[in-house]
């Protein structure tokens, strides 16, 4: 079985590169061991998000009378909730069986493998292998749930975001270990439904340690507000799960004081690791670092030719839309296209708690650390008509320029719907919008966008509504 292209997993980057590969006139196959769309549309994007929207619902329906409107107190169903979830998980990868079909691509199952000569052995569930080969070879093997030195994922008292979603019943009392957009999604989706959190992160910042210190503050203090209990700047020294309760041992990195937190359940969120494990790449000597990624070029080739890799499992942000852009460029570079690399500067990032965050380009202190001369403009959702109208007045925009060239550094945000602002701000970076341009685009009113205009507006001094 010969291809012009095969591809090794059907997450965001395996299956958008089986079809750009397949629209360009390739012939395609591509070999996944589990379920079509890979981790994000099974275990991750997708499935959390349903599992967040229900408990937004839930949270809404407990405040109805803050708009006016009279009802019972609800009462959440933590098993419908979950099977909501799967179910909306189970349609998104129907719907990729079905695109590869359209597109004509050979979907092989089993868990491939790189061989000599541009081969791959795929074997199957019975233990069965065959080879195939291809001209080129795509990576998009993704990557797993990390854990923390001598704290096993045990799937039952220590677990991972795959078992966060699939729990039979919803715990009394939580620790998220690690608090990146992972930690924080489950901790707000756990806490709105009465599990007592507390969420350690080793990092100072707290929640969302990465993200710029103003916005990080803030979600820290919504996050408190709402119950969770917050530990930043702490480590885990251990966990004992001998007994029927799980102990938690955390250490105040400032004051050296121990502490020890009782819970029902440990969830894992330190991190991802490369899949990269028994997929030949030794046998062809193909380099990696020292965490495992494999190391590419700008259009994803290895140091081997025509053996290229992409998504979580190189040295880029793990963000399934990364990994899907990748997929698109390295095909059409295979293809002969004239196509630029990726600009990792202009990366939105996305967290989809309540209120949600998303940012894109440097923090401010990254800004000065590069040594720019900025102005910075902030406008609190509480200044919005459409928030105010909304009951959603927590949060803000904040934009940062070069002072000197009114270039668009970035762009952090924490609101209702800020998920969904965030493009436009990704779009005028990669047209090299200035400040000025922004602040004349009139945006509609009302609307929660409004607040990248009046935050701009706010860096230069001119901002009406503040």
């Amino acid at each position: 079985m010969n291809f012009d292209i095969i591809v090794i997993g059907s997450g965001p980057g395996g299956y958008p590169a089986a079809i750009r590969a397949s629209q360009l006139g390739k012939k395609v196959a591509i070999v996944e061991k589990e379920n079509l769309g890979g981790i994000c549309l099974n275990w991750g994007c997708i499935p959390t998000k349903a599992l967040l929207k229900s408990a937004q619902v839930y949270n809404y329906i407990n405040h109805a009378e803050d708009y006016g409107i009279k009802i019972s107190k609800a009462t959440p169903d933590f098993g419908k909730m979950i099977s909501r979830s799967r179910g909306v998980a189970d349609g998104m990868s129907k719907g990729v069986n079905f695109l590869m079909k359209k597109n004509k691509i050979t979907v092989i199952e089993g868990t491939g493998s790189l061989a000599r000569g541009k081969k791959v052995i795929v074997t199957d569930a019975d233990g069965q292998r065959k080879e195939y080969s291809a001209d080129q070879i795509i990576v998009a093997t993704g990557a797993r749930a990390r854990a923390l030195p001598g704290m096993e994922i045990d799937g039952k008292k220590i677990i991972g975001y795959r078992k966060a979603m699939t729990l039979d019943k919803q715990p009394k009392k939580m620790v998220v270990i690690g608090a990146g957009a992972i930690g924080v999604e489950f901790a707000y989706f756990y806490n709105s439904l009465g599990t007592e959190v507390t969420v350690v992160e080793f990092m100072e910042n707290g929640l969302l340690p990465r993200e710029d210190k103003d916005v990080s503050k803030e979600i820290n203090k919504i996050f408190k507000k709402q119950g969770v209990n917050v530990l930043g700047n702490t480590s885990v020294e251990s966990v004992d799960t001998s007994g029927k309760k799980i102990k938690v041992t955390t250490k105040d990195r400032k004051s050296s004081k121990e502490s020890v937190i009782e819970c029902d359940v440990v969830l894992s969120a330190v991190g991802i690791q490369p899949n990269t494990e028994n997929i030949g790449l030794e046998t062809l000597g193909i380099k990696t670092d020292k965490a495992g990624r494999i190391e590419v070029d700008d259009y994803y080739q290895t140091n081997v030719k025509g053996i290229y890799a992409i998504g979580d499992v190189i040295n880029t942000p793990a963000l399934a839309h990364v990994a899907t852009a990748e997929a698109i460029l390295c095909v059409e570079k295979i293809s002969g296209l004239n196509v630029h690399p990726i600009d990792y500067t202009a990366i939105p990032s996305c967290t989809y708690c309540s209120p949600e965050v998303a940012s894109v380009g440097l923090t401010e202190e990254q800004a000065k650390e590069k040594g720019y001369d900025i102005k910075i403009g902030k406008f609190p959702f509480s200044a919005s008509g459409k928030a105010s109208a909304s009951g959603a007045k927590e949060g803000f925009v904040k934009m940062i320029y070069d002072a000197k060239y009114g270039e668009l550094l970035g762009a952090h945000m924490i609101g209702n719907n800020v998920t969904e602002m965030i493009a436009e701000i990704v779009a005028v970076k990669n047209l090299e919008t200035t400040g000025h341009e922004i602040i004349k685009s009139v945006h509609p009113h009302p609307t929660m966008s409004e607040a990248v205009m009046e935050a701009t507006a706010a860096a230069y001094g001119e901002v009406i509504h503040l």
